[in-house]
């Protein structure tokens, strides 16, 4: 008799020999759950996993296995993600989001003092034992605590910040005495500028004519010396260099000692504009002698402080207050077609720039009828610096200013300007500057909170021609991150902002730009102990 299987295993052949005959029998069995193929792979992958599940059974056993007391820690350990549920960090995890929700609704009490580092914090919680309810109180008065002396920290710098500023460095208050006092001393100090033969020239409308109105003596030379340096037509090139009457003697000491070999420098004190009185401009006499205005701008800054302000706010405010705002010299720029009435154009420039390149191609930009062709400050890649509109410098809760201007109209820069001098006698912009400066102060200088931009912002509407913003570049005074690569690409850069290249504060990635064109050998800058800045 032989016994045969089939393959699949669901039958049985039995077949018997009697007689020379073979005899047949088949016998069905009942159907199979596992096929040989299943279980030949299932063989398989059990000698290729067995060997992994032994290294991973070794290694939790020599790392400690008897500490892994739960199956969800041994899930943990030997499972796969999907196999285990929420494990001990991503509980403990869960259970830490909880207790910072819970934070938002817990009052800290008064008198409570927290760490005041890092380490005390670690500290206090690993040996005080804190339960979940302390530990969220520590967390959010700790964190609440920090946030309150940074914000002081950052405050007080910007106070420190302006008054460095405001305040006149030793050295260039010693190298204005130094000047006054060759002046009196020596007559090549006070000779004519520019001289008897030149003097023609200093009303020709065939030359390129720059503005720049100062009392800093130092920035003044940067800005005459750089445009120089720049232009590519340096002896067409004539300097109207403008400054009050106490700081005219050691200006033109310093440009008669000093001269500009190409270029043309005339220098010219306020008192020697004889229409330029305070009789003549009684809203600069109004803004001088106003006891609300001299209040605002020369009371102690500490007691505008307010704690809540955001560190940028408050820097704008005491920026605002900046003595500066109520100077003569700040206003000068809106008496250019009067100071200069035989001049078709002109360019005005800041104390505060330094030019990098040929300025005179900006004759060449037709301004289509325009009077101020000034780079806009509205768009840009630098959201603080070119992010300003109207709503940026105008109170728009005042109904006078919500009236009249569109919070969204774009902003632009004073520190470069050409200056349509021909069209500009032709409007009503200095009227209309006056009228809202005398507003500003029947309103108790509550329309606005920036000094002269504001009221050019509304005297120059409709008279505005943008240029292509590489002629300009601005914030160099505020913000430490602009690129330096901007930088070396642009026409005229601009200090604007307390950091001046000249002050302890300025920003020192910033100075070379500056302090490169400062004569750091000259004999008075050196007596008075002017030091380039160390790397």
């Amino acid at each position: 008799m032989q016994i045969r299987l089939s393959p699949s295993m669901r039958s049985i052949k039995i077949s018997t020999r009697s007689n020379g005959f073979i005899d047949l029998m088949k016998v069905k069995v009942a159907a199979r759950h596992i096929s040989y193929r299943t279980l030949f792979h299932t063989v398989l992958i059990l000698a290729f996993l067995l060997p992994f599940v032994f290294i991973l059974t070794a290694v939790v056993t020599l790392e400690g296995v008897n500490k892994c007391s739960s199956f969800g820690c041994l899930g943990r350990r030997l499972g796969p993600r999907f196999l285990r549920g929420l494990d001990g960090s991503e509980r403990l995890l869960g259970d830490l989001y909880s207790l910072l929700d819970r934070a938002n609704y817990v009052e800290i009490p008064v008198g409570l003092k927290f760490p005041q580092s890092y380490e005390e914090f670690v500290y206090e919680i690993k040996h005080n034992n804190y339960d979940a309810n302390t530990f969220v109180v520590m967390v959010k008065g700790t964190m609440e605590y920090m946030n309150r002396e940074v914000k002081k920290a950052r405050l007080a710098e910007q106070l420190n910040k302006h008054y460095a500023a405001t305040a006149i460095p030793k050295g260039l208050h010693c190298l204005s005495l130094r000047l006054t006092d060759e002046y009196s001393s020596n007559v090549n100090a006070r000779k004519e500028l520019p001289p008897p033969e030149l003097l023609p020239l200093i009303s020709n409308n065939s030359y390129y004519h720059f503005v720049v109105a100062t009392d800093n003596i130092l920035a003044a030379s940067v800005v005459v010396n750089s445009a120089v340096k720049a232009s590519l037509k340096s002896d067409k090139i004539v300097f109207h260099v403008i400054t009050d009457k106490k700081t005219y003697p050691a200006m033109h000491s310093w440009f008669a000692l000093n001269p500009i070999s190409s270029a043309i420098v005339e220098v010219k004190g306020v008192h020697q504009f004889n229409w330029l009185t305070r009789e003549n401009v009684p809203v600069l006499e109004a803004i001088e002698s106003h006891h609300g205005v001299r209040n605002h701008y020369h009371q102690n800054a500490v007691t505008t402080t307010n704690s809540s302000d955001n560190p940028r706010v408050f820097a704008s405010k005491l920026q605002a207050r900046s003595p500066k705002y109520i100077s003569l010299l700040n206003h000068l720029r809106i008496y250019l077609p009067e100071m200069f009435p035989s001049l078709n154009k002109i360019v005005f420039l800041d104390d505060d720039v330094v030019i990098q390149q040929d300025l005179t191609k900006l004759w060449d930009i037709d301004l289509s009828g325009m009077v101020n062709g000034a780079v806009e400050t509205c768009r840009g890649e630098d959201r603080w610096v070119m992010s300003k509109r109207f709503r940026t410098y105008f109170n728009f809760s005042h109904p006078l200013i919500a009236n009249n201007l569109d919070p969204d109209e774009c902003a632009w820069a004073y520190g470069m300007n050409i200056f349509d001098l021909k069209e500009w006698r032709k409007t009503e912009i200095r009227g209309t500057y006056h009228h809202w400066i005398k507003e500003n102060i029947n309103s108790n200088l509550t329309l606005w909170k920036l000094g002269t931009l504001p009221p050019a912002l509304i005297a120059f509407r409709g008279h505005v021609h943008p240029i292509d913003p590489s002629w300009h570049l601005l914030g160099l005074g505020y913000q430490e991150k602009t690129n330096l690569d901007s930088i070396r690409n642009s026409a005229v850069i601009h200090y604007n902002g307390q950091c001046k290249p000249w002050l302890e504060i300025g920003y020192r990635q910033f100075q070379p730009f500056w302090t490169k064109h400062v004569n750091y050998s000259n004999e008075f800058i050196k007596n008075c102990h002017i030091l380039e800045p160390a790397d």
